[in-house]
């Protein structure tokens, strides 16, 4: 039986989420504040964490950014919950490492099949770094092993999911990736209106590509459509 842990400072919220998931057959730990929630990451070693921000002395940032330093907790799945709905509190979380953001109100359905996605994306995880292969495209390398891809001749460190992000640009280079494709193939659902959570990846992602390119471009917004990316770049405009 799969281990959630559950922080949020919210009482009625938590105990509403852990109804919900244990009549799913989850087995459900809670934490009321942030420092409780890192304690008992360690001591419970979940499955996935399922987090809030606004908490008060600790906040949802500050333990993720914990977890995601402690090499024993580093891997563990964690979706955020949050009324915080701009784009920049999304990018915060993603850089942290945090793997799925859903924001309040939400449906209790919308957190099951989330929750169920990630959970299948964490078991699938091993299997994929098992081969450690290294695939090459134009300038673009990944390497598997350490989450990062090198281009040309520097490398950058991608979160997981940015990684899967590249990674199925890559294996589709110069073909157009759509919303759903990425949702689907990475997280494991595709809701059509949370083309959102892709948007941000991709953003920090070219971001990130940019510090090791000398600004090259490599992924192209198809727009109406997706993704496609350009395995050799393009120059940025003067």
């Amino acid at each position: 039986m799969k281990k959630i842990l559950i922080v949020d400072d919210e009482q009625d919220i938590v105990e509403s989420l852990k109804f919900v998931l244990e009549t799913a057959d989850y087995l459900c730990y809670c934490a009321y504040n942030g420092e409780d929630g890192l304690k008992l990451a360690k001591e419970l070693m979940p499955d996935l964490i399922i987090l809030d921000v606004m908490m008060p002395e600790v906040d949802g940032f500050t333990v993720a950014k914990r977890i995601r330093e402690n090499p024993e907790t580093k891997n563990i799945p964690i979706l955020m919950l949050t009324a915080l709905s701009m784009v920049q509190d999304k990018v915060k979380g993603f850089d942290i490492g945090v793997d799925d953001y859903l924001v309040k109100p939400f449906e209790m359905e919308e957190l099951r099949v989330r929750v169920r996605a990630l959970l299948k994306r964490a078991d699938a995880i091993p299997e994929s770094l098992a081969t450690k292969e290294i695939l090459t495209v134009g300038d673009i390398t990944l390497l598997p092993e350490s989450y990062s891809v090198k281009i040309l001749d520097k490398t950058v460190k991608l979160t997981p999911i940015e990684f899967d992000i590249l990674n199925l640009l890559v294996q589709n280079h110069e073909n157009m990736v759509s919303s759903a494709k990425f949702l689907q193939e990475i997280w494991g659902y595709a809701p059509e209106d949370d083309v959102e959570t892709i948007r941000v990846h991709i953003r920090h992602l070219r971001s990130k590509i940019k510090k090791i390119s000398n600004g090259k471009e490599y992924i192209e917004t198809i727009y109406g459509g997706g993704y496609r990316l350009l395995s050799k770049g393009k120059e940025p405009k003067s």
